[in-house]
């Protein structure tokens, strides 16, 4: 297991700006991977890259000096200054062999995550196999490898609570929502149009809201946001003159003081006495105080929503031990796996082996003794002579595993 071996630069050790100086989209991984895997005398390779890690799973017998690191750093972009250089291979972490194997199994498992717990990551890591895997990058080690990884992923999030306590704020507000009984037919208003508000919006769409309205100080990007939703887009700047009434305000703009104050809420609601849902998750606060003091509404807002994800998040680090059991177990368990793997393969061409001895002997060897059998005769001896090439081809691989894994122990 030596030669399987990564080499990891991760949020926990490197600026995310240097990181993506190696970033590798799928057409440049389709142009660049198979020219690096044979110039950097690679057996294996899998490229992972996301938002805030690139991994290179290898199988190699070279060592991860950095002069290799180096030409492989540079091979992946050659506009790489030397500056650039030092510091990617001074933020480089290497694994190898069984270490390496419980690192694949710890980013997996979304222990090594910016926020852990987020299943993300082994969504990620399957369909980065699965790419260079297409690419013809992959071999035997990997493949088991990532298999093993994979089934280690699902039973640390079966049997474990590391992803059932939501740590996403705009997850945490959606089910806030949800919580208060808000029909599907409900009047949505959206104040910004940024990543936030965006994130909003898909967990509602997918959940079957369809009455929405988005308000944005640039209204191209209100229309942008709108499209999606099948809603209308505003400029922010008219929204006191809004008379189409709501349910649900949620507000998220990047405005150093109050976006919605009150005299703006009083116009929005007009003669409508009904309870409203506020949704604030601007910092600093997009709603007014003066609004929440004076009006009747279920508020959410950003602080609380902070609190209980550091909360659950406190609650997903607490189940890091029993996932960490977990992984040693499934580690200990691929080493037996790659062993009998190994044996298999070694042993691969014996079976051709024996039954070439088998076919001579016939053919050639005892041929005049074979045809003084009649037809029944040979056809018995041809099935004796087959089950006894099948068992011991089985009692070979069986024996070499036994000795073997004993040996190991």
């Amino acid at each position: 297991m030596n030669a399987f071996k990564i080499i990891s630069l991760t949020h926990k050790s490197a600026p995310l700006e240097l990181i993506g100086k190696l970033h590798l989209d799928e057409n440049h991984q389709q142009d660049y991977l198979g020219g690096l895997k044979i110039r950097m005398d690679l057996k294996e390779l899998m490229f992972l890259s996301t938002c805030n890690r690139v991994e290179f799973v290898v199988n190699t017998d070279r060592e991860i000096a950095p002069e290799f690191l180096s030409d492989l750093f540079y091979s992946v972009n050659s506009r790489l200054t030397k500056e650039d250089l030092t510091a990617l291979i001074d933020k480089t972490t290497t694994y190898e062999g069984e270490t390496a194997l419980n690192h694949l199994f710890e980013v997996s498992a979304s222990l090594d995550s910016l926020v852990v717990g987020e299943r993300e990551i082994i969504t990620q890591v399957r369909k980065a196999y699965e790419f260079c895997n297409l690419l013809g990058l992959t071999g035997d080690t990997i493949r088991l490898a990532i298999k093993q990884t994979i089934e280690t992923a699902k039973q640390v999030y079966t049997d474990t609570d590391i992803a059932k306590n939501p740590v996403s704020i705009v997850s945490l507000a959606y089910r806030q929502l949800r919580s208060l009984g808000i029909k599907n037919n409900a009047r949505i208003i959206f104040v910004g149009a940024g990543e936030t508000n965006a994130n909003m919006a898909k967990y509602l769409k997918k959940h079957q809201y369809a009455n929405f309205t988005v308000f944005n100080r640039t209204l191209e990007n209100a229309e942008k946001l709108a499209k999606e939703l099948n809603g209308k887009a505003r400029e922010l700047a008219h929204i006191k003159d809004f008379k189409e009434g709501f349910d649900v305000l949620i507000s998220c703009t990047g405005a150093q003081g109050a976006v919605i104050t009150n005299d703006i809420y009083k116009s929005l609601i007009g003669n409508d006495t009904a309870k409203k849902v506020i949704i604030d998750l601007a910092i600093p606060a997009d709603i007014d105080a003066k609004v929440i003091e004076s009006n009747d509404v279920h508020y959410i807002d950003i602080e609380s929503l902070k609190k209980q994800a550091a909360d659950n998040l406190l609650k997903r680090e607490g189940e890091i031990e029993a996932c960490k059991t977990i992984i040693n177990n499934k580690v200990e368990e691929f080493k037996q796996l790659f062993q009998e793997r190994r044996i298999e393969l070694a042993f691969g061409e014996i079976p051709k082996q024996i039954k070439y001895i088998k076919e001579t002997a016939l053919n050639e060897v005892f041929a005049k003794e074979m045809n003084t059998l009649d037809p029944q005769g040979k056809e018995v001896l041809d099935k004796v002579l087959s089950y006894m090439e099948k068992k011991y081809n089985a009692l070979a691989i069986k024996t070499a595993k036994k000795v073997f894994l004993e040996e190991d122990l």
